[in-house]
């Protein structure tokens, strides 16, 4: 469990420094948290992209130019080769930079030099939110629009790779509905239930698994008692499970805008974590999912998916829509 962004940045700091691959690395808010980065030893990186431009950033917040870059002007060329420096080892997190998300996702994709592992992608955010005890972990609110049974099994196995890496032992996992009731009726429940089903029966790796469950009795033991509801993890959840993409966007940028939360993203599924964020997040929000990235590779995350196929053009359509 980590209390907020500052113990999980003293933590990935001890760790082993990793090397960052940035795709069309000209881009001023991914560079500045990329000096940020090297400043406080948590990584270097390797700048991919157009040399000029990258160095007049570097030169304008002074970032040193002991940076390793290779200059590759064309943008789909920079982020294929950015892939394959982390499909070959020189790296071990793929970052975008200013490039298309699509254009991006499809250099990840790759056949012959992606990351793909035969898996299925998901996001994962970390959120610190004012007045929460500590770090909750989101899923997934930025790829899979409306996952069924079979991919919420996978997505929840990311996840808990994910949080195996980051230290967590059994963690506490809401699998969250509009109530508490299974209803035919309303598919999220069902899903719910028959998640709860497989921890039971031993499917999933070690985690405290409860669901459906409403928002409010997740985040708080209180309605929980007001419900009659008995619960072992409400008000202390780890990883919130959303039912679609919209609940999970929704949630996270209503507590980011109007609770001032903090918070940090990687996708997951591939054979390497990702930093793909948006154009509006700052600096400061690229370096924590630096943070975040750098302590499930540390961790020798290993993605838990077989047998999900692939829909590499939606996956890239909704990215694309998503961050833009």
């Amino acid at each position: 469990m980590f209390k907020d962004f500052n113990e999980l940045f003293e933590v990935a700091k001890k760790l082993r420094q990793v090397t960052i691959s940035v795709a069309v690395a000209q881009e001023r808010g991914v560079l500045e948290a990329i000096k940020q980065a090297e400043d406080i030893g948590l990584a270097e990186a390797i700048l991919v992209g157009d040399k000029n431009l990258i160095l007049q950033i570097m030169a304008d917040i002074g970032l040193s130019k002991n940076s390793r870059i290779i200059d590759i002007p064309d943008q789909d060329q920079a982020a294929l080769r950015a892939v394959e420096l982390v499909h070959d080892g020189e790296a071990q997190i793929l970052m975008k930079g200013l490039i298309n998300t699509s254009n991006f996702m499809r250099a990840v994709l790759n056949r012959e030099k992606g990351l793909r592992s035969g898996g299925i992608l998901s996001h994962f955010a970390a959120l610190e939110i004012p007045g929460v005890k500590k770090l909750t972990f989101h899923t997934d609110g930025g790829i899979n629009v409306a996952p069924d049974l079979n991919q919420k099994k996978k997505i929840l196995l990311n996840s808990l790779a994910a949080l195996s890496a980051l230290g967590f032992t059994r963690p506490k996992v809401a699998i969250l509905a509009a109530n508490e009731q299974v209803s035919p009726k309303m598919q999220a429940t069902v899903d719910a239930a028959a998640l709860v089903g497989m921890a039971y029966a031993g499917e999933l790796p070690e985690c405290e698994v409860e669901g459906p469950m409403a928002m409010d009795v997740a985040a708080s033991r209180e309605s929980a008692e007001h419900k009659g509801i008995q619960s072992k993890i409400a008000g202390d959840v780890d990883l919130f499970l959303f039912p679609t993409v919209e609940a999970g966007n929704m949630v996270a940028k209503t507590l980011i805008k109007y609770a001032k939360a903090l918070n940090a993203g990687v996708i997951l599924g591939a054979t390497h974590p990702i930093v793909l964020v948006s154009r509006s997040d700052k600096a400061e929000s690229k370096l924590k999912s630096l943070a975040l990235a750098s302590l499930i590779a540390n961790g020798s995350v290993k993605t838990l998916n077989t047998n999900v196929k692939l829909d590499s053009k939606r996956l890239i359509q909704t990215l694309d829509m998503l961050n833009k």
